[in-house]
Order: C-alpha cells, then sequence, then structure tokens
C-alpha cells in the first residue's frame, strides 16, 4: 500500500473508475492491485458492493416463480461476488499491513456488514424460498452436494434467526450490531497491545539458544522498528519460536506474560468490561434462538453439538495428558529444561517430539 495510506482521508469521495477495487482484474490473473489501494477507497467500494448485494437480494426474494434449487439457491451462491472481494483484500491488507486509517475503517464498517448480514438473513421472503426448496429436496431430483447446500443454507439462516416474529428481530439486529462493534474493539486492543510491546536483545547471553534462522528475524524486526540489535515482539510468528528455542527462562517469562496479557493491562486496551458484554448479549442472543445458554448455541452445529459431549472428550483426553505431563516432570531434572510451567510448555512439547540423541 502507500506510504500515504497511514493517514489517508478515508471519507474522501472517490469515483467507481477511479477506484481500484472495483475494477476488472481478470488482466492480472484476478489478483487485486494491491500497489495501488489505499485505505480511502474501502469505504466507497464497501458501499458500491453492499447496493449490489442487497439488490440481487431483493431480486431473489421476490422471484414470481416457485422457488427452485437453480433460481434460489445456485443464484445465492453467485450473488455478493463484489462485496466478497471487497472484504477479501480489506481484511488481507488489515491482517498483513495495518494502520490506523485501515483500523478506522474497520470499525466504520463491522457494525455495517453485520447489520447488512443480519438483514438477509432474516428476510422473510428469501427464507420462505430456501424453506421451500428444503422441504422439496428428498423430491427435487437434486445431487448429494445441492442437498447439503441446501442444508446448509437452511441451517444458517434458521440460527439467525429467520423464523422469528419481527420484535425478537429486532432486538436481535441490535446484538448483532452491538456484538460487531465490541468484537472489533477487542481485536483492535489486542493488536494495540502487542504493537506497544519490544524485547529489545543485544548481547550473546541474551540470544543463548536461538538458532541462525530465529536471530535473523529478530534482526529484521529491529531494523523494521530502527533499533540496534535484535528484537522480539509479539506476533505468533516470532513468540512460538523464542519460547521453543530460548535458553533464557527470564526472557522467555517475559515474553509468555507479555504475549498472554494482550488486552488485559488495564487502561484503555483492557478487554475485561467488554468480555463482559459480549459474555451477556451472546447468551440472550442464545436465549431469542431458543437456546438456553450460549455453549448450546455454539455446539448444536457442531460436531460435538452438546457442552455434555464436549466436557466427555475432554475428561477422554485429561487423564493420558496428565500422565504424560507427570513423566515429563519426572524425566525433567535430568534433561535440563528448567520447571514445568505455561512458559516453558513449547519447549517441553519441542523436546518431547525430537529423538533421545536430539541435542536440546
Amino acid at each position: 500500500m502507500p506510504e500515504t495510506d497511514q493517514h489517508a482521508n478515508i471519507l474522501a469521495p472517490i469515483s467507481d473508475e477511479k477506484n481500484p477495487l472495483l475494477e476488472d482484474w481478470d488482466a492480472s490473473g484476478g489478483v487485486p492491485p494491491f500497489s495501488r489501494v489505499s485505505a480511502e477507497h474501502f469505504l466507497p467500494a464497501y458501499a458500491r458492493a453492499l447496493a449490489e448485494h442487497e439488490a440481487q437480494i431483493a431480486s431473489i426474494a421476490r422471484g414470481p416463480a416457485p422457488p427452485t434449487f437453480a433460481d434460489t439457491i445456485a443464484v445465492l451462491e453467485r450473488s455478493g461476488r463484489t462485496l466478497e472481494r471487497v472484504d477479501n483484500v480489506f481484511h488481507l491488507l488489515a491482517g498483513a499491513h495495518t494502520n490506523d486509517a485501515l483500523l478506522e475503517v474497520e470499525r466504520i464498517m463491522a457494525p455495517q456488514i453485520a447489520r447488512h448480514w443480519n438483514k438477509i438473513h432474516t428476510n422473510a421472503a428469501l427464507f420462505r424460498r430456501i424453506d421451500a426448496v428444503m422441504q422439496a429436496a428428498g423430491t427435487a431430483g437434486l445431487d448429494a452436494e445441492q442437498k447439503r447446500v441446501v442444508e446448509r443454507y437452511h441451517t444458517s439462516f434458521r440460527r439467525s434467526g429467520a423464523a422469528l416474529d419481527d420484535p425478537a428481530k429486532k432486538r436481535l439486529a441490535e446484538i448483532i450490531e452491538r456484538l460487531a462493534e465490541l468484537g472489533t474493539a477487542f481485536s483492535q486492543n489486542v493488536l494495540a497491545d502487542e504493537q506497544a510491546f519490544v524485547l529489545r536483545l543485544a548481547t550473546e547471553a541474551e540470544l543463548a539458544g536461538l538458532p541462525g534462522f530465529m536471530r535473523e528475524s529478530l534482526r529484521a524486526e529491529a531494523f523494521e522498528r530502527e533499533l540496534e540489535g535484535y528484537a522480539v515482539t509479539l506476533s505468533r510468528s516470532i513468540v512460538e519460536p523464542f519460547l521453543q528455542f530460548s535458553g533464557r527462562r527470564d526472557l522467555r517469562e517475559k515474553v509468555f506474560r507479555a504475549f498472554v496479557m494482550r488486552g488485559d493491562n488495564g487502561g484503555t486496551t483492557d478487554n475485561k468490561a467488554i468480555i463482559a458484554k459480549m459474555a451477556r448479549l451472546r447468551a440472550e442472543r442464545a436465549r431469542l434462538l431458543g437456546y438456553s445458554d450460549f455453549a448450546h448455541y455454539r455446539l448444536d452445529d457442531a460436531m460435538a453439538k452438546t457442552p455434555t459431549a464436549v466436557r466427555n472428550l475432554l475428561e477422554t483426553v485429561w487423564r493420558p495428558a496428565r500422565a504424560f505431563r507427570k513423566k515429563a516432570v519426572t524425566s525433567n531434572s535430568s534433561r535440563g529444561i528448567g520447571d514445568i510451567i505455561p512458559k516453558n510448555c513449547a519447549v517441553e512439547f519441542a523436546i518431547s517430539m525430537k529423538p533421545p540423541s536430539s541435542p536440546i
């Protein structure tokens, strides 16, 4: 992305013709023109994409012919392509090359996108068509793949509140938008704490145990931040190998604690209040949809199906896991790992995967 994008005016008007997100990418093999995409392109692109998708959904919902797989489910599958590609580009950049302008776009768009999808999932006319296709799936000559697609659409809409009455739909829409706002705030708080942490390493003693590739990564992190020597950050690609290879227990502890405490340090980036609000809203959403709590709602469409099944699985694996841990503790002192505490678990696991003759 252009260097000026960090301070881009994301509200600046941009015509569709000058927006690279809305161009035809066929000439480049479908690859987005990342070098020409700036944060200010996203809001107008999203506006165009959302309006286009809304019109497509309205056309499907008011179709005059009796609903079939071809004129309902297949058309739904093909709808929203512009929104999909704008959203994909945004999340690729926000995940790998974010900045203040992109974070602001995320804060603006998260509730709007949640509102858009909720409006689709609670569209009564559209759900009637999906439900009709579902009821006729066994006699409509559909193959196994088509039947599965119909089933997933029907389940998704049902779990999103399509069958609720209007007051319940209204409250569900409010909950979903608020959860989108809170979820964005949560993730941005974690990111802020992650970006604020840098552990500088300068001496060979501080680099003890780190292989060459790890040292190169830490040197690159320091160079990017205009620091001398080496820098440990809280990106997972740095944290995990550092915990595995570093011979300095005190440094492992410092990095481990900083990593697990992201969003839990007090101040403006603390997530505890956000978590409490999200838990209450998730519970209310589950009750609106007919479930006793969020766990039952979340697992109903998963392999486990119930919290009891999950608990039984955890209990099944707990005993052998505990036995393995006891064995590791017994051999700990003779293998030079140090105490088996959370920040050493990555080291413990890595060593357990190596042949006995391999160096620690």
